[in-house]
């Protein structure tokens, strides 16, 4: 038996979602899709990303695909819990289990408590469960802390960082990340909110807190422009010497005053060109100390599609209701055959 999908939102990473699936036939059978540009009626989900024909309708009216029989929806839409709300509710009213790669759902108490406290008697009432997971927020800057931190006596502090490439990414992200302005307008755009950095800092730092035990006092977020000394070009964006070429986003949880949690998130277009290596970096100060590092960063599109699809087992076995990743099994590669056992 394999678990049937329906992939909702056809992008650069629900694209790559349906594709890592086809390639583990053993374990996903992927029944349909929901687009937003439009589509014929009876047009292939596979067809319309360029993946050959799959058998499996795609849809613009998204209660179309969700009356489809199917174990689990890949959503893959929006970032903001607010954004989301809506259409995970209308997943849970379907019956079907769910895991999304809006940031804010991955822990959403941080900032729209109300929201995911419906979200949870949805997904509950009907014996589903709705996960929020990505490779960060959902794995590098929160999960690792939290599993590296229980082979440790005591936790002092802790500091990590993500040092990324922008350079594959597209418009939105280029525009969220202020690449291409000037600092002036870098600044402006951070007060009208058109610039945001990182989303995440505050989910990532409130779920290690609760995993410890601490409590917060406040989180801070700091957000600064890269500005480049040498020209950087993209396939849709250029970036002149003074102009900015990223974001670095610092977000700090403090507890009883003192700064606890450091995750620091400097993301720039090619940042080799000024001698930047990319790279996770992840130091626990305590009894005893942890230093750890992986060198490239790992890929955001690539991890963030692993780590999605590699969770599907989990959350289909899981509590009904919106659980996080610390409430369940840590996610594996998924090799071999469902038949070989073990998830």
């Amino acid at each position: 038996m394999s678990y049937k999908v329906i992939q909702w939102g056809t992008g650069a990473m629900g694209s790559g979602m349906v594709k890592m699936m086809l390639d583990k036939p053993g374990y996903f059978q992927v029944v349909g899709g929901i687009k937003r540009r439009a589509v014929q009626g009876d047009a292939d989900l596979g067809e319309s990303l360029g993946l050959g024909r799959i058998g499996a309708p795609v849809f613009n009216d998204p209660a179309a695909a969700l009356a489809l029989q199917a174990d689990l929806v890949l959503h893959t839409t929006d970032s903001f819990t607010r954004t989301v709300y809506r259409e995970l509710i209308s997943i849970a009213e379907s019956g079907k289990n769910c895991i999304t790669i809006a940031e804010e759902m991955s822990y959403p108490w941080a900032k729209e408590p109300e929201l995911a406290e419906q979200i949870h008697q949805a997904f509950e009432a009907n014996r589903v469960t709705c996960l929020g997971t990505g490779i960060n927020p959902g794995f590098i800057l929160d999960l690792v802390i939290v599993l590296f931190s229980g082979a440790m006596i005591r936790v002092d502090r802790i500091e990590a960082s993500r040092i990324n490439d922008l350079s594959p990414f597209g418009t939105t992200v280029m525009r969220t990340q202020g690449v291409g302005t000037t600092p002036e307008e870098f600044h402006k755009g951070l007060k009208e909110g058109t610039i945001v950095g990182h989303i995440g800092f505050d989910e990532s730092i409130r779920m290690i807190a609760g995993a410890l035990g601490w409590t917060l006092d406040r989180v801070e977020q700091i957000r600064e422009p890269i500005v480049s000394s040498v020209f950087r070009e993209t396939p849709v964006v250029k970036v002149e010497p003074g102009m900015v070429a990223g974001c670095r986003h610092v977000g700090i949880g403090y507890v009883d005053g003192e700064p606890k949690i450091k995750l620091i998130h400097p993301q720039q277009i090619h940042p080799q060109l000024e001698g930047v290596n990319t790279g996770d970096y992840i130091r626990i100060e305590g009894d005893p100390g942890l230093n750890l590092s992986n060198v490239p960063e790992i890929p955001g599109g690539k991890g963030t599609i692993a780590v999605a699809v590699n969770m599907i087992p989990q959350v289909v076995r899981a509590r009904p209701g919106l659980v996080t990743m610390l409430d369940l099994p840590v996610p594996t590669a998924l090799m071999g055959s469902l038949s070989a056992g073990g998830r």
